[in-house]
């Protein structure tokens, strides 16, 4: 099987944009050391010069009030007249040039609850208008209402709002999900052909911070985050734009809904249900319901996905003891042991077994139209299919593997933009464990274009799935099937290559 050479073309705004296999190399990224912290709390911060940082990513006055007086009334008629009542302050920037606009999206509930302080450190490297607390504003009404002020203007023959939009880049401070939740509103750029697609960076806040680690912008926020901020953010300015694969999943359930949706996951429109049905060769009932959601890194059912539920409720119930990632960590471990996930006997409850008893799994191969069964390991408890080469804080379950090993299982090279994801297994928590600290790999299972699994309860009334860490209690019946179909979206994410 080959793979397309990697080649470099010019994006909007000059940048450079590498294609497919130009993501920065993972493995490297995901080990974060301490000296990475003393760098970051460091002089390294300090040489950025703050003024020279503003002059680079500020947008001018009456262009970040148009575009936060849009979002914020979600309208871009209010963003164009905000524009022009502020023209008239704007002799005091009159000198100011475009060069790297830049927007940050903030979570304030996102590792250690960082987010309140950052936001106000924020404000005193940029602007307020130009960091959105997510909180607040979401980010599909920033796609909408503001980038639409912007192109607006450009249409009224605003040349430097012209030049803002071009040359637009956003940063996340937040965690896997909160990345995964931008990027996926950023998509609806290419769904409506509104390019280009401003490139995203991270801010990493979150516990595992897996994809600000395969695209070099650490796994942690550091110690000396004052001075780090702005490093972020200077780097930012300059990186390169590399390409990221995403991978949407529908979920087709023949009855029933899923409550607490996560951000990842919306319920479908009857017109994206009609064209599932059509694409899978089944008819959805009116008691049938369709759930569809993208995600970059992961998605997976089981076990792991059941601790990541209790976590997540835990933290939302009782937030004073989630305070940091450590903290966090250790909850996970200790829902590990408290969730059945170190010990598997056969008489216990039938949510302790392995999945092969209520999941199938399907693949399409590379290059081919026909789905293939592939024998699920009895003793799988969670199921992972896996994108990039980090999963839970920076490990590598699925190993750097032997071109020989590689030619016998008709596997390839992972890449991050190959238009493949890789399926592994879990077995119990010891298991796991080993596999995490990297001494074994995980179970290898397939590589594949596309992928489906058909569910069906039996004796379990429910599954726990999670996407890029976003977990939810999956409905089960016991003789009809749930199906989860996962295809690539047609178009690549931009991120921001932090290794550059």
């Amino acid at each position: 099987m080959e793979r397309a050479e990697a080649e470099v073309e010019m994006a909007a705004g000059g940048e450079a944009v590498h294609t497919p296999h130009s993501a920065p190399p993972t493995a490297p990224s995901a080990r974060v050391s301490i000296w990475e912290s003393v760098r970051a709390c460091g002089v390294w911060g300090r040489e950025v010069d703050k003024a020279e940082l503003r002059r680079r990513v500020v947008m001018p006055l009456y262009a970040r009030r148009a575009v936060a007086a849009a979002v914020a009334e979600k309208d871009e008629a209010a963003g164009v007249a905000a524009a022009a009542a502020a023209r008239e302050e704007q002799a005091e920037e009159d000198g100011l040039e475009v060069v790297t606009p830049m927007v940050v999206f903030v979570n304030s509930k996102s590792g250690g609850r960082h987010g309140p302080e950052l936001k106000v450190r924020l404000h005193e490297l940029i602007s307020k208008e130009q960091v959105f607390d997510l909180s607040v504003v979401k980010p599909s009404d920033f796609v909408r209402y503001g980038l639409g002020c912007l192109e607006r203007l450009a249409d009224q023959g605003d040349n430097c709002a012209k030049d803002i939009r071009a040359n637009l880049r956003i940063m996340v401070a937040g965690g896997d999900g909160t990345v995964g939740w931008v990027l996926g509103c950023l998509q609806e750029l290419n769904k409506s052909k509104r390019e280009p697609v401003p490139p995203t960076g991270i801010i990493p806040l979150g516990t595992g911070n897996d994809l600000a680690r395969s695209f070099g912008w650490g796994g942690s926020f550091p110690f000396g985050w004052r001075s780090a901020v702005k490093r972020y953010l200077n780097k930012a300015v300059s990186a390169s734009a590399v390409h990221l694969d995403s991978w949407q999943a529908v979920i087709k359930m023949p009855e029933g809904e899923i409550t607490e949706l996560p951000h990842a996951l919306k319920k479908a429109e009857p017109a994206d249900q009609l064209e599932f049905s059509k694409a899978s060769g089944s008819e959805l009932t009116e008691k049938s319901s369709c759930y569809k959601g993208v995600f970059y890194n992961y998605l997976s059912v089981g076990m792991d996905a059941q601790v990541a539920y209790g976590f997540h409720h835990l933290r939302d119930e009782k937030p004073y003891l989630a305070q940091g990632p450590v903290a966090n960590k250790l909850i996970y471990a200790g829902y590990s042991c408290t969730q059945g996930w170190f010990c598997t006997p056969c008489t216990a409850s039938p949510q302790l077994r392995g999945l092969r008893n209520i999941l199938r799994l399907y693949i399409k191969r590379a290059n081919c139209s026909e789905w293939e069964q592939i024998q699920m390991p009895s003793s799988v408890r969670s199921l992972v299919v896996l994108n990039l080469d980090n999963y839970a804080s920076g490990k590598h379950p699925w190993g750097d593997l032997k071109p020989d090993y590689l030619e016998k299982r008709g596997f390839v090279e992972a890449h991050s933009d190959d238009g493949l994801i890789e399926i592994f297994g879990l077995k119990e928590g010891w298991h796991a464990s080993f596999v995490m600290a990297e001494l074994i790999k995980a179970k290898h299972i397939a590589q594949a274009a596309a992928i489906k699994f058909e569910m069906r309860g039996g004796e379990w009334d429910r599954a726990y799935v999670q996407m890029d860490g976003e977990p939810w209690k999956q409905p089960l019946i016991q003789d009809q099937s749930t199906i989860v179909e996962i295809n690539k979206v047609p178009y690549h994410s931009r991120m921001i290559n932090g290794d550059s």
